[in-house]
């Protein structure tokens, strides 16, 4: 999503420097599922007092110079599904429909490797804000080869095509956000064809994420080219690639090069995208049939295992780091209503985690087998097969968070909430998830950006680390203590009927005792519990009726004895018991991993949880965006644009008529007035830097309400043969798809990120 200017082309970058130009702003969804949004203004290299920092990890695409890459070829890229439509700005569009978007239509603006956004120099000369009063107003200057397809030059009407389309004033369009276009008063042409002015009738910083992609007018013009037209295919384009074919039978999308493309000559003859399962991932590449796919972390130790041969550890390849990359170079995924590549609610599941089973290197039977395709391959051939292949490691633009539901229950209040996430050791979750990896194992310090984009900083201060006497005094102070006997409690189906609880913790008569669940707990613990139990039944001043432990009645507010264990909790007669939610499926051990250790954590405080897993493809719509839970796991992309795409994301819900919560994207329905104000002062605020430091103020109260808690940023493994290059793991960057080829016969890649 992201498009390059107007006039005159600038010297030609590396093929690796220009793969870490930035992309231009995406829907914000959530991924548990995974993706994207982005932008800004002209930005200076980062200094050492900069709160942004750098990227923990770098870029692993293997970089070539053009010279070294062979021309033609066909790259099979495996992708989660055929897309529903091709117009990334409905509902239901997820990350294949943004990946086709970026190699056949224009952006003005693409993410570098910091997640910063730069102009496209293919389709912009300039963009500049060349007044603002009494209105602002931004100049573009197209680049003047800039065409569409059809030989049609791109222009202002199709910039006010787009948005009168997008601007939210005709309901006839079906369109899934509009943010920013309903702040453009009116668009018109320049001083000749190549010059497009953009007036807005309120400031708007963000304006960078406008027209990123551009549709043409054909598309835009009427909402039935909108709703229907472009769904099913694009007739005219302008990018280095156009869409040939999209075969529905086959679950295959056909990109092909454009006759009419005026920049670098495409190396590829064309690009095909074919739908894999996550889970045949491995098997599809054994047998040869895609060249190039996202994987989880047990393919990626079967093509470390393949490469290292018998006797080998299968340790995981370094990919990009830190040190190395350009200290300058987020449905959750898409929109919660569509834009990831996992389902219609655009989520993804978080499928990366490492396996501690096999940590040690060792494959698992289902890892060591061959490709089982049909039967038709052996193990061994599977094997030498995946030789052919290697993992190309980063961190996604994209986040894992800890959700709590802040509507009802325990967590309504704000100590529980803080005592939970005081609970989290954080650094051990990251450890957990991108050690066994080769990542950088830090925690994510801000909701709104990630290290090195603009807008970070590590505001996680404004809640407090994980202090556990700090927790248990918050909960003390909310009323809940060690308990004993409790009412009997009516089984909730917590996660809905389709709901998988995990095994209970009930008596057999179905009454929940405070007190007599111990797992998670150690030997250690449970010896040193029970013995602070029977210290307390043998004091004298202890008296207690109806059976339970001594300090169930203990007054409202009352701590626990120092140095005392933390004994399960309750309140008014009822256990603190809370519904952790999460998706069922292969592809979501990781979840399951992190999630485990994190009733662990919660355990030690005497908060306990009841897992309960879901179907994939309910797990968002029928649980997240409803409300069914009290805990949850879920990824949000960054956003190079956070005033605008995160807005919704943490926006205090609001009482509909019929007496429901409108919650937008916020769905751990936690949110303040506070937070509100500073993203519409940031939104407004065309000082960039003072616009940042509206942002990072907001995250401080982000994290003071403690409705989510941010993890770990998702690790991206890129399986990918060993001859491709210039493609694999992007991280933040928007790829650079002429760029993309097999290596010459005899030809080596560069030495690093910047190699030319």
């Amino acid at each position: 999503m992201s498009h390059d200017g107007v006039g005159p082309r600038p010297a030609r970058q590396s093929p690796a420097c220009r793969a870490t130009r930035g992309p231009g702003a995406v829907m914000r969804s959530v991924a548990f599922l995974t993706a994207g949004a982005l932008a800004v203004t002209a930005l200076g290299g980062c200094s050492s007092e900069d709160p942004a920092g750098k990227p923990l990890a770098g870029q692993d695409i293997a970089p070539a110079a053009r010279s070294q890459v062979a021309d033609g070829g066909t790259l099979r890229w495996a992708v989660d599904a055929v897309p529903e439509t091709l117009n990334t700005f409905q509902a239901d569009a997820d990350a294949t429909t943004s990946r086709i978007a970026q190699a056949v239509l224009p952006s003005m603006y693409r993410l570098n490797a910091s997640g910063r956004p730069e102009i496209n120099s293919d389709y912009l000369e300039s963009a500049e804000v060349v007044d603002t009063e009494p209105r602002q107003v931004v100049l573009y200057k197209l680049h003047q080869q800039a065409v569409w397809s059809d030989g049609r030059e791109i222009g202002a009407a199709d910039f006010a095509a787009q948005w009168r389309a997008l601007s939210g004033k005709d309901t006839a369009y079906w369109t899934a956000r509009n943010a920013g276009y309903d702040r453009i008063e009116r668009i018109e042409r320049g001083a000749n064809d190549l010059e497009v002015k953009v007036t807005f009738a309120r400031p708007y910083a963000d304006w960078q994420s406008l027209f990123s992609p551009l549709y043409p007018k054909e598309v835009m013009g009427t909402p039935d080219s909108f709703n229907d037209g472009a769904r099913k295919k694009l007739k005219v384009t302008a990018g280095p690639f156009t869409v040939q074919e999209v075969d529905r039978k086959d679950d295959e999308v056909t990109l092909v090069r454009s006759p009419r493309w005026w920049g670098d000559p495409v190396k590829l003859s064309e690009i095909v995208l074919r739908a894999v399962p996550r889970e045949e991932r491995a098997d599809a590449l054994a047998a040869g049939t895609i060249d190039l796919a996202e994987i989880d972390a047990p393919a990626a130790r079967r093509i470390a295992l393949a490469a290292a041969g018998p006797g080998g550890t299968g340790a995981p390849r370094q990919g990009g780091d830190r040190d190395t990359d350009d200290p300058k170079a987020p449905s959750p995924s898409a929109d919660p209503s569509g834009s990831d590549e996992s389902g219609s609610d655009g989520s993804t599941a978080d499928e990366s985690v490492a396996d501690e089973s096999t940590a040690d290197g060792s494959a698992s039977d289902e890892e060591s087998g061959g490709a089982r395709a049909g039967g038709s391959q052996s193990a061994a051939d599977a094997t030498r097969a995946l030789r052919g292949f290697e993992v190309r490691k980063s961190l996604e633009p994209a986040y894992t968070q800890l959700a709590l539901n802040g509507a009802d229950g325990p967590l309504a209040d704000e100590r529980v909430r803080r005592a939970v996430a005081r609970a989290l050791d954080r650094k051990e979750l990251a450890k957990a998830v991108l050690k066994p990896l080769g990542l950088p194992a830090e925690p994510v310090g801000s909701h709104l950006a990630l290290s090195g984009q603009a807008a970070y900083a590590d505001s996680s201060g404004a809640l407090g680390g994980q202090d556990t006497d700090e927790a248990q005094a918050l909960l003390a102070d909310a009323g809940w203590v060690p308990g004993g006997p409790v009412r009997k409690q009516k089984k909730e189906n917590a996660a809905g009927p389709e709901g998988e609880p995990a095994e209970g913790n009930s008596t057999d008569d179905g009454t929940y005792i405070v007190g007599e669940d111990n797992k998670g707990r150690t030997d250690a613990e449970l010896e040193e519990a029970e013995e602070y139990r029977r210290q307390l039944a043998q004091d004298g001043k202890q008296h207690h009726q109806g059976g339970g432990a001594p300090g169930a009645y203990a007054p409202k507010g009352t701590a626990a004895p120092a140095g005392a264990p933390a004994g399960p909790l309750a309140k008014d007669g009822r256990p603190l018991t809370l519904r952790f939610v999460l998706p069922s499926g292969p592809g979501s051990r990781a979840l399951h991993t992190v999630a485990d250790r994190i009733s662990r954590m919660l355990e030690r405080l005497g908060i306990h949880t009841e897992t309960t897993k879901v179907p994939e493809e309910s797990y968002f719509k029928d649980h997240i965006a409803s409300g069914e839970y009290d805990l949850a796991l879920y990824s949000w992309p960054a956003s190079a644009f956070p005033a605008t795409d995160a807005r919704p994301i943490y926006a205090k819900p609001v009482p509909a008529a019929d007496g429901s919560l409108t919650v937008e994207q916020n769905y751990t329905r936690v949110g303040t007035d506070q937070v509100d104000q500073l993203f519409d002062q940031a939104v407004a605020t065309l000082d960039q830097e003072e616009s940042r430091d509206l942002v990072r103020k907001a995250d401080a109260r982000i994290w003071a309400a403690a409705g989510s808690i941010p993890l770990y940023q998702r690790p991206q493994l890129i399986a990918a043969r060993k001859n491709l290059a210039n493609t694999g793991a992007f991280g933040f960057a928007t790829p650079v798809y002429e760029d993309m080829g097999f290596l010459k016969k005899g030809a080596g890649r560069a030495a690093g990120p910047s190699a030319s």
